[in-house]
């Protein structure tokens, strides 16, 4: 069974919003895609670039220093310069709490 832990207040993420979080000491990207929470992690594989400052369209990022694009789903890179994924976090909200665990 998945451990999970809280990491931000819902309301702290309101639609179209992106939040960088730390879980177990690793900085994770939250974002709020049309009431849809995903976390993924928020450096990029390619430099280290916060994804969470990054542009979202239709749950995919693009990361601000290079373009490189990362499904928020499953954290699969989608264009160059990234050549891998990086890790995407199964996310659950209960009693207004976000809470994430390690997907992969």
């Amino acid at each position: 069974m998945r451990e999970f832990v809280a990491v931000a207040r819902e309301s702290d993420l309101t639609t179209e919003t992106a939040l960088r979080v730390e879980v177990e000491g690793e900085p994770v990207a939250l974002f709020n895609v049309g009431g849809v929470i995903y976390a993924i992690a928020d450096t990029c594989s390619h430099a280290e670039a916060s994804l969470s400052e990054g542009w979202v369209e239709d749950a995919v990022v693009e990361c601000p220093l290079h373009g490189a694009r990362f499904d928020l789903q499953t954290g699969r890179n989608l264009s160059l310069p990234a050549v891998t994924p990086v890790a995407a976090y199964d996310v659950k909200v209960e009693d207004g709490q976000v809470l994430v665990a390690r997907r992969r």
